[in-house]
């Protein structure tokens, strides 16, 4: 005869995602149909509103000696855990990473979205955790394993993600309960109990239906609409540049436009025709290394100045974002706070080429200046103050290709495309490289000037990566060290042992 066991449930969530209400609802749960029912919590600092694990132990009662209570045990131990519940799919990796999740015992159910964590929104160059992976090794380790966006569910709802996953718990069939006592609870919890009702019954449709697709399905690209002003710029898309390149081309033209205006859309596609008339005879290589160039020279050509930043600031698309983001009620007051620390470098960078050139070399008006940039500043754009102020600098867009910024930019993008135009005929492979290491290059500040270091400690290696075999392979490997810290170490290795 087998002993009655406890059944064990452990929790992941963030901060304001209602993993407490989740713990309660299944104590009481529990509690009201024949259970004993324990639950701690385990609050952790994270870099995304900080993630505790709530724990939770059920025995039943009927296997109880009269008079007597369970021993349960206060955490989760590896191996030993019935049911996990994450809220987001990088908790989900952290229940992997801990061993709570097992092929043999485990039901995993975690929302599929993402909240990036500080670190992989700081990394150098793309610092996000593959979701398609995190997804195949749960699909590996539980052994029932239910995922969908429940997050967007529960917006739609208007609710928290908790009862989402409430539902999904009560139609995986995890626990011995029906789907009448789990909505019970939440009945009895009398706090916003049509909205939770609500959430439980499209998390529970969710994952009867089976909606665990991949976090990131395939995706179809379709050519955007360039808009009545960019007619004549996506026909000479159409005439003058291959078909297979086409979504890129016209997003390019679009974002130039939104950046600057109609010309400086018609420049980028100029910039675009001597490699055309360069790409190498294999039609797939031709493709990735125009699309790929097309895709980096929107890029750059878009650089961040604090005309581009205090535009994007004071944009009301922005504001109602925002607004939706922390789902503010028509009777609520949005204050939005910006953190600046211009320096005089990006001053002068705004100012006419001749202005900025001067400044940069005349200590006197550094001094000037230097008690308004020697620390950061808080700007509320919410305020009528705020807002004119960085609207006003945002104004300046017509005087863009004056400044200094400007001038130096456009001579780094000629000879960046140069060096690509020349390799493509004959090293198409490395070509395609030296297009993606412009990703080195972004943001402003200290960030932009430590990435144009990079960049230009890279691109001296050229000349000796041409007369490399593997040259393309090694400034990919560069370019890689270059983003893995933003120390510099990583790469100063590499480059020392290409010398």
């Amino acid at each position: 005869m087998t002993s009655p066991r406890s059944i064990t449930i452990a929790i992941l969530a963030m901060g304001g995602e209602g993993g407490g209400v989740l713990a309660d609802w299944l104590v009481d749960l529990a509690e009201h149909n024949g259970y004993f029912a324990q639950t701690t919590s385990v609050p952790g600092v994270a870099q995304r509103t900080g993630a505790t694990v709530y724990y939770l132990e059920m025995f039943p009662e009927a296997a109880t000696p009269t008079g007597s209570m369970p021993v349960m045990a206060l955490s989760p131990v590896p191996g030993e855990v019935d049911v996990v519940l994450a809220s987001e799919l990088m908790e989900a990796g952290r229940a992997l990473q801990r061993g709570l999740v097992s092929p043999a015992r485990t039901t995993l159910i975690a929302s599929t979205h993402r909240v990036y964590s500080m670190t992989e929104r700081t990394a150098m160059g793309d610092g996000r955790v593959d979701a398609d992976k995190l997804i195949a090794g749960a699909q590996a380790a539980a052994k029932k394993w239910i995922h969908a966006d429940f997050a967007q569910l529960a917006d739609q709802t208007g609710s928290l993600i908790a009862p989402a996953l409430y539902g999904a718990l009560a139609a995986s069939g995890s626990l011995p309960f029906s789907r009448e006592q789990f909505e019970a609870t939440i009945t009895r919890g009398g706090v916003g109990v049509s909205t939770s009702l609500k959430a439980f019954t499209a998390g529970f449709g969710a994952a009867l239906a089976g909606q665990a697709s991949a976090v990131n399905p395939p995706e179809v690209r379709a050519t955007p609409k360039a808009g009545a002003r960019l007619t004549g710029l996506a026909e000479r898309i159409r005439t003058n540049f291959p078909s297979s390149n086409h979504v890129t081309l016209v997003a390019g033209i679009t974002r130039m436009a939104d950046y600057q205006d109609v010309a400086y859309a018609a420049r980028y596609l100029d910039h675009l025709m001597p490699l055309v008339r360069a790409l190498p005879q294999d039609s797939a290589t031709a493709q990735e290394l125009l699309d790929e160039t097309a895709r980096h020279l929107a890029l750059w050509m878009s650089y961040e100045d604090t005309v581009r930043v205090a535009d994007l600031k004071t944009r009301r698309t922005r504001f109602s974002r925002v607004g939706d983001e922390v789902k503010i009620s028509p009777t609520q007051h949005l204050g939005i706070n910006e953190f600046l620390h211009p320096r005089i470098e990006e001053i002068a960078d705004t100012l006419p080429a001749a202005w900025g050139r001067w400044l940069l070399k005349t200590s006197w008006a550094q001094a000037l200046l230097r008690p308004f940039t020697s620390k950061g500043r808080v700007v509320q754009t919410s305020s009528i103050r705020g807002y004119l102020l960085l609207y006003c600098i945002a104004a300046l867009r017509p005087l863009r290709p004056q400044s200094l910024r400007f001038g130096i930019e456009q001579q780094r993008i000629s000879d960046w495309l140069k060096s690509i135009v020349e390799l493509a005929p004959e090293q198409p492979e490395l070509a395609l490289e030296v297009a993606r290491t412009q990703r080195l290059v972004k943001g402003y500040g200290d960030t932009h000037a430590r990435g144009w270091g990079n960049y230009q400690r890279i691109m001296a290696k050229l000349p000796q990566l041409q007369a490399m075999p593997q040259g393309a392979a090694q400034l990919q490997a560069l370019s890689r060290a270059a983003l893995a810290d933003d120390s510099g170490q990583a790469l100063e290795h590499m480059l020392a042992a290409t010398s």
